[in-house]
């Protein structure tokens, strides 16, 4: 050891100060923070004598809950900077070039107070890291790697909201930001940085040496678009429903100007969808519509200024949004749509509710089926016209206000005759009401409102595109676009947003072989969770788990080819009203006045609630907590002082909205196993014969949820066991923290065209495992149970459509059953890991594991309108860490970290 390295290790002690930032930044969700914070004063002692400069850089120090005394920011190492490991030529170069070195650290200082750049600027010629580092730290440090001067001057940004540190919202990750080719050979030639690898190695495809843990190798194509001839991403947003204009109209201000920067301002979501409902729908107090005149077939008596949405502050509203948005985002726009939920009472069929003698339905709410309409959607329907004139004149109306509505859709849920207001359909009789009138009425009328068809569930979609679509339809013609719905329908909320992915690539694939023009739109119409709020239910893991469900499905979606994401309701109450039918939901948003001025422990409802509390006064876990210790869970006091509760599902939203703008695209972006073999997964530690699958629990173990293939990456979501009766079996707990035993299914999902998990019981697969001597140590899974005896059946690796999206073939292939013949048969079953693989798509990259719904880490990959600013969202829904390598178009590294437990990161770069 030599002198310098003595003297800082008895200064600083064995952890080096490297160590010590990598364990609290990645570690921060079992990190005592008071006591990192309690050496900071012997820290400052230890650079004042070594003469190194302080970071100055406060704010990104404070994303990763680190103080600022703990970073080390000189220009020659920068973040994570090893100061036991320090060898002296560095001390020699500083010496000879004093000047020098006093600028660059004077510039340094200045950057970092100014804010200029979140991440610690550093050179180096290779891009190996320390050995001695990476063997006595688990997680990977950040650092950035740059080709030439003109990235490096660019701005780049790591930002995190992680579960570790709740209160801290798109943190700003320090980074260390290196360039591959040095432009100073000299200033090389005088240093011997080892920690970082030889000086004299030059290859710019050197690997990354491996930290404690594997590292996961996220592929990106910048140079390719997923979806290059169609439209762009339009933009994110929400629904100004009836029950958001109230709660919002219960703000101060304060809490009203709040609430539109938040959503729609250059430091919020930057949203730029929304969607209006046509009429009421059940976040609504009450039913209502603007012509209630039976028999008003020319609708003399129609609503033109559409008062109550006036009166309600629907369209107020709107226009602040509207506003906002133009002098935020001076390229963009609010495109605002609507959706009818039910037409007037006077033109619907009797439904179930009314009496056997009834003309019309009494209410506006229920549906008969499979045609809500009276006389029908034919061409000689008077209510079926006047419905569509009815269309004509709320756009007329709308636009009187200076709301031009980009779109409509024709109705909400058509498959669902709901307990709310609602108007059934089946796709032929839609298709008649498009081609017979709607379709001519907004033609002759409206020529500039797009039509957008279908606006239920992703299981039906298909069905659906494949009827009305078909270009012998009449009605194919006049659609623009087709909204879809992210609900799993039935009652397992906990579903919600979790299948029908195999089912969105179809689809892209379906308007291909119809010949469906490529400007047709695909707009995820509608979001939410329900039951009722996470500030109501109080527990911060379910929020979170909300919050993760939210972004798994954008990023999906963006994938398979949607153009955009709208949320349902942009704010509602504390228990997520009002709603007439009782059907609370949530929001990322919610109104609280009775708080703005620091109250806590108050049971209060607006009056137009009706619904009530859940459990009884007093219930509200939110309502009892004081803004302090909401804060600590992710609900910042300074809109609490507002009457405003910001969730963590608005946080993970703006990691994509705020970067993925109007105009951007999808580019191919894949998380995949890591480059260490099938034994080193970024989630799995094996020690001996011992295999232990990391991640945590697998909350997907859960009947109903799809099985699928991706990349292996060693977590419970790809572990299966094999039963004695021959079934294979998963386990896990859901949000709730209920166990849960699920089985593969012996059927397809009718709806999926792909197996899901089903209980253990009749219901199950029973496989029997039969040696393919072709394939050395594969299987062919025979299924012992099958329904048709005749034939052998086995378990097969069904592709996906479109090739997959931007995720590739090995994104979420179905697993589903098939002739037992070929390569898509062949399994092989680890029994000390529990993973069962193919290797059908080996020579798109390699194996694929089956896996519960989708693997714990994910990304998405983006360039924006004019294919400058590259933005990446890693998404680590695992209660563990993970280490990452991203790569780029050549499989160049972009970046080496790690993403914390139950965090989403994004990369602009």
């Amino acid at each position: 050891m030599n002198k310098l390295t003595a003297l800082v290790s008895k200064k600083v002690g064995k952890k080096s100060q490297y160590e010590e930032i990598a364990e609290a930044t990645y570690g921060a969700a079992t990190t005592d923070k008071e006591a990192l914070d309690g050496n900071d004063e012997s820290i400052e002692r230890e650079r004042s004598n070594l003469s190194l400069p302080t970071a100055g850089n406060d704010r990104a120090a404070n994303a990763m809950n680190i103080s600022p005394s703990r970073m080390s920011s000189s220009t020659g190492t920068g973040f994570g900077q090893d100061i036991e490991e320090t060898p002296p030529s560095l001390c020699l170069y500083l010496l000879r070039n004093a000047a020098s070195v006093t600028i660059i650290i004077l510039l340094t200082i200045i950057c970092a107070l100014s804010g200029e750049r979140a991440s610690t600027r550093g050179e180096a010629a290779d891009l190996v890291e320390d050995k001695m580092t990476a063997g006595s730290i688990k997680w990977r440090p950040c650092q950035i790697y740059l080709d030439n001067d003109l990235e490096w001057n660019n701005k780049k940004q790591l930002l995190q909201t992680s579960l570790g540190d709740p209160s801290t919202h798109w943190g700003q990750v320090p980074c260390l930001v290196r360039k591959r080719k040095p432009s100073y050979s000299k200033f090389y030639e005088d240093q011997n940085w080892n920690w970082f690898g030889s000086s004299t190695f030059s290859s710019d495809k050197q690997e990354p040496i491996e930290y404690g843990q594997p590292s996961a190798q996220i592929r990106t194509n910048f140079g390719k678009k997923a979806h290059p001839n169609r439209q762009p991403i339009m933009g994110f947003g929400g629904a100004f429903t009836e029950a958001t204009a109230l709660n919002f109209m219960t703000l101060n201000k304060s809490g009203k100007d709040a609430i539109i920067e938040l959503l729609f301002g250059k430091s919020g979501l930057g949203y730029t969808l929304g969607r209006v409902p046509m009429n009421s729908c059940d976040f609504s107090p009450k039913s209502y519509n603007f012509d209630d005149v039976e028999d008003d077939f020319t609708l003399e008596h129609f609503d033109n200024h559409v008062e109550h949405d006036v009166m309600s502050g629907m369209i107020g509203m709107m226009l602040q949004a509207d506003g906002k948005v133009s002098d935020s985002w001076p390229d963009d726009r609010l495109d605002l749509f609507a959706s009818p939920w039910s037409p007037p009472a006077w033109m619907k069929k009797p439904t179930q509710k009314d009496a056997w003698d009834a003309v019309h339905a009494v209410n506006m709410t229920n549906s008969p089926e499979p045609n809500c309409l009276r006389e029908g959607t034919g061409p000689d329907s008077r209510y079926a016209k006047s419905w569509a004139l009815y269309f004509s004149k709320f756009v007329s109306a709308y636009k009187s206000w200076g709301l031009n509505l980009f779109a409509v859709t024709v109705q909400n849920e058509p498959e669902f005759p709901a307990p709310w207001e609602a108007c059934a359909y089946n796709p032929d009789n839609q298709a008649e009401f498009i081609a017979n009138h709607l379709g001519p009425r907004l033609d002759e009328d409206h020529p500039d409102v797009k039509l957008l068809m279908f606006d239920h569930n992703k299981d039906h979609a298909v069905a659906w595109g494949e009827t009305i679509l078909d270009e012998n339809n009449p009605a194919s013609a006049y659609v623009d676009g087709t909204a879809i719905h992210w609900y799993a329908g039935g009652m397992d909320r906990l579903l919600d947003g979790a299948l029908g992915q195999p089912n969105m690539h179809r689809f892209m694939s379906m308007l291909k072989y119809q010949n469906v023009s490529e400007d047709h739109l695909i707009l995820g119409s509608e979001a939410c969770h329900c039951p009722t709020t996470g500030y109501y239910g109080g527990d911060i893991n379910v929020a979170w788990a909300r919050a993760e469900r939210y972004a798994h499905t954008i990023l999906a979606d963006l994938a398979a080819g949607s153009n955009g994401w709208v949320e349902w309701n942009l704010v509602l109450d504390s228990i997520g009203g009002p709603n007439h039918l009782g059907n609370l939901c949530d929001s990322p948003l919610l109104a609280v006045p009775y708080r703005a001025g620091g109250e806590h422990n108050i049971s209060w409802l607006p009056d137009f609630e009706h619904t009530g509390y859940l459990n009884g006064p007093g219930t509200s876990r939110g309502d009892s907590r004081t803004r302090e210790e909401l804060n600590s869970m992710g609900m910042p006091a300074e809109y609490i002082d507002r009457g405003v509760i910001v969730q963590p599902m608005y946080y993970y939203m703006g990691h994509i909205s705020r970067h993925v703008r109007p105009g951007s695209r999808a580019v191919p972006a894949l998380v995949d196993q890591s480059n260490l073999g099938p034994n080193e997964r970024t989630f799995r530690e094996i020690v001996g014969n011992t295999s232990v699958a990391g991640g945590g629990v697998n909350d997907l173990a859960r009947v109903g949820i799809e099985l699928t293939l991706w990349p292996c990456e060693g977590s419970t979501r790809q572990v299966w066991e094999f039963s004695k009766d021959g079934r294979l079996q998963v386990f896990g707990h859901d949000w709730l923290g209920v166990p849960t035993a699920s089985c593969v299914s012996k059927t397809p999902d009718k709806s999926f065209g792909g197996l899901a998990l089903t209980t253990c019981d009749h219901l199950a697969a029973s496989f029997d495992m039969s040696v393919i001597k072709k394939g050395g140590d594969s299987y062919n899974m025979i299924l012992t149970n099958s329904i048709e005896k005749e034939a052998q059946i086995c378990l097969i690796a069904k592709p996906l459509e479109s090739n997959g999206g931007a995720y590739g073939p090995r994104g979420g292939a179905q697993v589903t059953l098939g002739e037992c013949n070929g390569d898509a048969a062949l399994f092989e079953f680890n029994k000390m890991t529990g993973e069962l693989t193919s290797s059908l798509f080996e020579n798109e990259g390699g194996d694929v594991c089956m896996t519960t719904g989708w693997p714990f880490l994910q990304v998405g990959g983006f360039i924006d309108r004019n294919e400058g600013k590259k933005t990446v969202v890693i998404l680590n829904e695992a209660s563990d860490n993970a280490n990452y390598v991203l790569r780029g178009d050549e499989g160049d590294i972009l970046m080496t970290s790690s993403i914390p437990g139950h965090s989403i990161q994004t990369l602009v770069l």
